[in-house]
C-alpha cells in the first residue's frame, strides 16, 4: 500500500492532476504489485520560490534538462519489492505520463522510500502488517 507525493508548481488544471494520480496508479498496478482500489495519493503545489530544482543557479543534475513542468514523485513502500520491480514502474510511469499528459520525460523524478511493514497504519489506530 504505497503513499505517493506529487510535487509540481501551481496552476496545473484539476484534469491535469488527476491524470498524473491515474497515470502513477496505473503504472503501480502493472508493475508494482499493488492491489486494486489501493490508491493513497496527494499533490503538493508549489509557488515558484519555494520549487528548486537547479534551474536557478545554472545546473543540471546528472546533465538532465529539467523545466518547470518537473514533476517529483515520491513513493513510500514496504521494503518488499525488487529492483526489476522498482525500474520497472519508474519507466512505466514516465512512459504513462508522456503520454497523457504530454510532458517531457526529462521531467519526471521519481524517488521510492522503503519502509519495513510495520511502520504502517491504515486506519483504525493498528499496525495492521506488524
Amino acid at each position: 500500500m504505497p503513499f505517493t507525493r506529487v510535487s509540481m508548481l501551481k496552476g496545473k488544471s484539476s484534469e491535469y492532476k488527476h491524470a498524473v494520480i491515474d497515470s502513477i496508479y496505473d503504472a503501480m498496478r502493472l508493475t508494482f504489485d499493488v492491489p486494486e482500489n489501493d490508491i493513497f495519493m496527494v499533490i503538493h503545489e508549489h509557488e515558484e520560490d519555494s520549487f528548486n530544482y537547479g534551474k536557478n543557479h545554472g545546473k543540471n543534475c546528472l546533465n538532465i534538462k529539467r523545466t518547470d513542468d518537473l514533476l517529483f514523485i515520491q513513493v513510500t513502500a514496504s521494503n518488499t519489492r525488487t529492483v526489476d520491480k522498482k525500474t520497472a514502474f519508474f519507466s512505466k510511469t514516465a512512459e504513462l505520463l508522456v503520454e497523457r499528459i504530454g510532458i517531457r520525460i526529462e521531467d519526471v523524478f521519481i524517488n521510492i522510500v522503503e519502509v519495513p511493514k510495520e511502520n504502517w497504519s491504515f486506519g483504525n489506530g493498528l499496525a495492521q502488517y506488524a
